[in-house]
């Protein structure tokens, strides 16, 4: 069992958006629920570049209310009732990597992943950073760097990822949308 914070308490009390197999809203409950009955609702995968196409990746913290001790190619989160996924993309890029006043994330893809245990509809979007200078927050983001694609791609079949960003980035690599704008 891992140990939980006043954030992750916060955060299972947070209303989230109900979707249905086409990101319709039916309904909203808090994310702790959502996540116990398996509900799907509304995600953000935002890749990180810094100035020279490195990819941010990080290993989430062990007090991760889903996929503890994971590590993940994307920063995001749910979107909350209400909240436009441009704005969670945006919000949560910046919450997560420490950085102020980012651009806009573009967005390159929808994205729907379905497991008998988490049931998402997503957007996978991509910023730049200005520069490598971050500050992850610490309840989120236990370890990082930033790894080039080709570093990142010898790394898949060692380090255990979130499996949802995994698939959201084998997806990205798919469609040969992996390379910086």
């Amino acid at each position: 069992m891992t140990k939980e914070t006043a954030d992750d308490r916060l955060s299972a009390d947070e209303l989230l958006d109900i979707v249905d197999e086409m990101d319709q809203v039916t309904g909203q409950l808090r994310r702790a629920e959502v996540y116990a009955r398996g509900l799907r609702h509304r995600c953000v995968f935002v890749l990180a570049r810094d100035p020279g196409g490195r990819i941010f990746v990080h290993r989430r913290t062990a007090g991760k209310l889903v996929f503890p001790s994971m590590y993940d190619m994307f920063v995001g989160g749910v979107v909350g009732a209400g909240e436009s996924y441009e704005l969670a993309a945006l919000r949560e890029a910046e919450e997560e990597l420490g950085v102020a006043g980012l651009p806009a994330p573009r967005e390159l893809f929808p994205f729907r992943y379905e497991t008998p245990e988490v049931r998402e509809w997503a957007r996978v979007y991509e910023v730049a950073l200005p520069s490598d200078a971050v500050a992850p927050q610490a309840e989120e983001v236990d370890w990082w760097t930033f790894l080039t694609p080709e570093e990142l791609a010898a790394r898949l079949g060692q380090w255990d990822w979130v499996p949802d960003g995994l698939a959201a980035y084998e997806e990205l690599r798919a469609l040969g949308k992996g390379r910086p704008a």
